[in-house]
């Protein structure tokens, strides 16, 4: 199944949930509802919805993920990027993980009260907390909420250290708070750039900074003093791999201290959405994007196992990882991120100051 190309969106259909038994499918008949001129390019307009979630910090237990507790003030992201791993999470909700994830977002207005909640609690371990390890926490309506900027004012309160992944300049909106953070040590940063072709990322990332203002927010940021790195992800073989030496280029340029990457991953129905997208906008591409994806996936098109899913198999993914080592030494990317601290963390912070 495919759909016309939406305004503003990566994805040109909803995929079936693959929790539900009931799905819509549109039928030729339609077609005379929706003449040919009409449906060329709709337009979807973003619906917010209340999070009612009691708990705001998701736990992780994978062995290639380098944290345990993420924060994500939003579900789905406005954002819309066509490969995001994070789609298939919307189907819990009872949506499609194609237009549904970038169309209707679930809010979380509650996270700053249930943060403060959880780090007041005796069995707290104070430890890194990623910010945005499923969605993106600066997505286009944090600018009106200030959802992940009440956030990070708890982080302060409390001094827990954070680890912030975004595709959004608007990070650089909380530079007072994140440079605060950054004195104690509490802080870094990675703005993940895909593409440094605006043309490219306008179709593939729709709604996210554009490689201009993702280079100028790294430039921001490292003058400011905050750790930032770069993380070149997703890799797409075929399309934004030989991208690799210019983008650990430009951000070293920047002020970026550190790189990393990681594989584009296609789970469930992530991989029909991007196949029609490839399909959609290169379809003299399509062949030998679909090929090189399989030649680092084993013959698939994803793979679900620890160890493999962030960075591919075989001859083809070696030579990008061997690209992507030669490029981080030689442009000084190749230092280790930061150890941030946990020393420092307060439990009851207004009583201590009241206290004093």
């Amino acid at each position: 199944m495919s759909g016309p190309k939406v305004s503003g969106r990566s994805s040109g259909f909803n995929p079936q949930n693959r929790f539900e038994e009931i799905s819509l499918v549109p039928s030729d008949e339609d077609d005379r509802f929706f003449p040919d001129e009409d449906r060329c390019e709709r337009k979807i307009e973003t619906k917010f919805f209340i999070d009612t979630s009691k708990t705001v910090l998701a736990k992780n237990d994978s062995p290639d993920i380098p944290f345990t507790y993420s924060l994500n003030p939003y579900r789905g992201c406005e954002h819309g990027c066509i490969y995001c791993y994070a789609r298939p999470s919307h189907e819990y909700l009872g949506f499609s993980a194609g237009l549904d994830f970038e169309s209707k977002i679930m809010v979380k207005e509650d996270a700053p009260h249930l943060l403060r909640e959880n780090f007041m609690k005796k069995s707290w371990e104070p430890q890194v907390v990623a910010l945005a390890g499923n969605t993106d926490c600066y997505q286009p309506v944090e600018r009106k909420l200030l959802l992940t900027r009440k956030c990070l004012d708890v982080f302060l309160e409390f001094r827990n250290p954070i680890g912030i992944v975004t595709k959004n300049s608007l990070v650089t909106r909380d530079i007072d708070i994140l440079s605060e953070l950054a004195k104690l040590n509490l802080v870094s940063a990675l703005i993940s750039v895909t593409s440094l072709n605006q043309e490219l990322t306008r179709k593939m990332e729709p709604r996210t900074s554009s490689p201009a203002k993702k280079l100028e927010a790294i430039e921001m940021l490292s003058k400011s003093g905050i750790p930032v790195g770069v993380l070149v992800a997703p890799v797409i073989p075929g399309l934004t791999d030989e991208e690799i030496p210019a983008i650990l280029r430009e951000t070293s340029l920047r002020g970026a201290k550190w790189a990393s990457m990681q594989m584009l991953r296609l789970p469930f129905s992530v991989k029909d959405l991007f196949v029609d997208w490839i399909r959609r906008e290169f379809p003299d591409r399509e062949n030998r994007i679909v090929s090189r994806l399989r030649q680092v996936r084993d013959g698939k098109l994803s793979s679900y196992e620890f160890g493999e899913r962030m960075v591919g198999t075989g001859e083809t993914a070696g030579a990008i990882r061997q690209l992507f080592r030669a490029s981080r030494k030689k442009y000084g990317l190749n230092e280790d991120i930061l150890e941030l601290s946990t020393d420092k963390f307060r439990s009851s912070p207004g009583m201590q100051m009241e206290m004093f």
